[in-house]
């Protein structure tokens, strides 16, 4: 399990293991790789480092690598996933995508850009949430959208 270190109600850094203790998602299709910051049931400053390794890149597009907008949206959905199941109300549940809207294409992301993930809660009911999330390449918007989340407990097959 995770340690988390508050200072000034905020939470420092998670790494990519700890992000996996909350979280399912595994590779090929974990788009996270630390939380700069987090204030518990209110916010969290994620990074998503975009390399020529990541394995989309080979269709998309051959000669002119543009990271796909709905990886981009999967990003910023894990991002909310790590502040919705850091509360202690939705331990060892799973948050899932519900809706996506107002979702805006802004910038391209390509290899060695920096995506910060920024994500906000716009509000909450019972197992129901609403974030505003924005993904920034060197401080501006690449990707911004209303995302709905449903968050219910884990399922093994």
């Amino acid at each position: 399990m995770f340690e988390i270190i508050l200072e000034d109600n905020y939470l420092q850094v998670l790494n990519a293991q700890e992000i996996m203790d909350l979280i399912p998602n595994r590779y090929p299709i974990l788009y996270m790789d630390y939380v700069d910051e987090m204030e518990p049931g209110k916010s969290i400053i994620a990074t998503k480092n975009v390399t020529i390794n990541e394995q989309f890149f080979q269709g998309h597009f051959p000669g002119n690598p543009v990271m796909p907008g709905v990886l981009i949206i999967e990003s910023l959905a894990q991002a909310a996933s790590i502040l919705i199941l850091s509360s202690p109300d939705f331990k060892g549940k799973t948050a899932y995508l519900g809706g996506v809207n107002d979702a805006k294409f802004k910038r391209m992301v390509k290899p060695g850009d920096v995506m910060k993930l920024h994500i906000e809660f716009v509000k909450q009911r019972a197992n129901m949430g609403i974030v505003s999330a924005k993904a920034m390449v060197d401080g501006k918007v690449a990707t911004s959208a209303e995302l709905m989340f449903i968050v219910a407990p884990n399922t093994t097959a």
